[in-house]
């Protein structure tokens, strides 16, 4: 193998994407991509197109807006999934079918209850199927690490010769270990017959937390691709995490002689988007994009890396986008003083989006003696992940306490898109939980409360809160986001976040049924 170059193929919109708790709306699945086309990401897998009407039209949605990645959509080994793929992506200026089909003895035996022939049979049709859409086709063995060595040779060669271009082998299960994947690849790349030809790819899950240790693996056996989210995000524990194999790929550079071509600085900002967008927070000691990665309490610590940074930092902060010069904002900063801190923090801002980031920041700026850059960051993230309406907080009053065993009360006041408003007074055993009866009775949508969390953006007592929400109703669960110097404010705006997001979906989905 001499190519040094080794591809990064993102799933965050769809393995990603899949997982409980992950779930995106097109509107949101399509700032991530944009998220992702700025990172340089080589190729991104956007969707199931198959799996339903709302996945197809993401898939399409992407395809068109996206021009710098290549655009991939998913599709098992049938003529129903492909060609739902294939006109998906048609749209796309770079795009791609990834098909696949199990191969262990167990999908074989209980899943797809097929033999060996048949199996190779449906590769080949797939794969040909794929190329009247797409020259740019991969194909997957799906459980490829517990299938036999001599059959997965004899599937992998068939659809080489049927025309894959590349070839994934997926730790569906994450079950391997470093060497035995390493030693796979390095067979797989000597031995299979138009292997020279092809690129091969790892996709990792990390259910014995070894995802990205075992695709590092690979690429040392020869892998030129790597299948990976941001995050880390994906099916069970998830996948291999982009930033820590990318930054892995050039911290060790000396060690592995190989690059990609992501742009490191923008990680920290995109993991921070997509967080707000599923709701799900980064834990602090994640590797390279945690709140923790370049913080140092220990004396020691703090002693050598003032000394020489190099003593207990191996990367730079600015490396993946986190910013050092945590300057302090206030109300009398103006635009050019936002425009450039946002820049610092890796958010490059349009006008339209610049005038409404300040309109917010302006007014949290009144509110709090000083604006810090995670102030910034939520208020950035929250107009780029926020789709307004149709309903919008007007007033919110609460009471609280424990006098005389009185409830608290919480009166809302909301105002429709459509021209209603509505006000309602709530009792409930808390002012939270007031605040949200309250505005499911004004919008009529009793929800199921799974979770609710609230944490300090900032610092110091006038510090942003940002609350966020998991509910569930009978057939779907959602998740919402919200930001005050109030912490019941930032509740409410959660809550209603959700709501949004129902009645979106569901005019969405009339529009496509319209549309059929």
């Amino acid at each position: 193998m001499t190519d040094t170059h080794v591809k990064i193929f993102d799933t965050t919109l769809r393995d990603g994407e899949q997982a409980p708790g992950f779930s995106m709306s097109a509107g949101q699945k399509l700032q991530m991509a944009k998220a992702l086309e700025a990172l340089n990401v080589d190729v991104m897998e956007a969707g199931f197109a198959a799996a339903s009407p709302g996945d197809f039209e993401a898939v399409k949605t992407i395809a068109t807006e996206v021009k710098e990645s290549v655009v991939c959509s998913l599709s098992r080994c049938n003529e129903g999934d492909i060609r739902a793929s294939g006109e998906a992506i048609k749209p796309a200026a770079q795009g791609r079918i990834h098909t696949f089909i199990a191969t262990s003895p167990l999908h074989r035996e209980f899943k797809l209850k097929m033999s060996k022939d048949e199996i190779v049979r449906r590769a080949v049709a797939g794969v040909e199927l794929a190329r009247n859409y797409t020259d740019d086709v991969e194909f997957s063995c799906e459980d490829a690490i517990r299938t036999e060595r001599d059959y997965l040779k004899r599937v992998v060669e068939a659809a080489i010769k049927a025309g894959a271009t590349t070839i994934n082998i997926p730790d569906t299960v994450g079950y391997t270990t470093p060497q035995e994947i390493q030693d796979l690849f390095e067979f797989l790349v000597t031995d299979i017959e138009g292997g020279d030809g092809v690129i091969f790819s790892a996709h990792c899950h990390d259910d014995l937390g070894l995802a990205v240790a075992n695709s590092l693996a690979a690429v040392r056996g020869g892998a030129r691709q790597v299948e990976c989210a941001l995050n880390g995000i994906g099916e069970r524990a998830g996948n291999c995490a982009l930033e820590e194999v990318a930054m892995a790929l050039r911290t060790r550079a000396d060690f592995f002689g190989l690059s990609t071509q992501i742009k490191t600085q923008g990680l920290y900002g995109a993991s921070k988007l997509l967080a707000t967008i599923t709701g799900n927070p980064v834990p602090r000691n994640k590797a390279i994009i945690g709140k923790n990665a370049f913080a140092h309490e220990s004396g020691i610590h703090q002693h050598g890396v003032l000394a020489n940074r190099e003593t207990y930092e191996i990367m730079k902060p600015e490396d993946v986008g986190v910013s050092t010069d945590n300057l302090v904002l206030g109300k009398h900063s103006g635009r050019a003083a936002l425009k450039d801190r946002a820049q610092k923090l890796g958010f490059d801002l349009g006008e339209n989006q610049l005038q409404t980031v300040f309109v917010s920041f302006k007014a949290l700026a009144d509110e709090k003696k000083e604006v810090f850059d995670a102030d910034i960051e939520a208020i950035i993230l929250g107009e780029a992940v926020g789709e307004s309406g149709p309903w919008h907080i007007d007033s919110l009053y609460v009471s609280a306490g424990s006098d005389n065993g009185k409830q608290p009360v919480a009166t809302v006041k909301l105002h429709h898109d459509d021209g209603r408003e509505e006000k309602w007074s709530q009792e409930a055993a808390g002012p939270v939980n007031a605040t949200f009866l309250a505005i499911s009775h004004i919008t009529g949508q009793p929800l199921h409360l799974d979770s609710f969390s609230v944490q300090s953006v900032s610092e110091g007592e006038d510090a942003m809160a940002e609350a966020s929400v998991q509910v569930s109703t009978e057939f779907n669960a959602y998740h919402g986001r919200g930001t005050s110097t109030d912490t019941v404010l930032a509740g409410a705006r959660a809550y209603l976040d959700v709501i949004n997001r129902i009645e979106r979906r569901a005019d969405r989905q009339k529009a496509i049924a319209a549309q059929h």
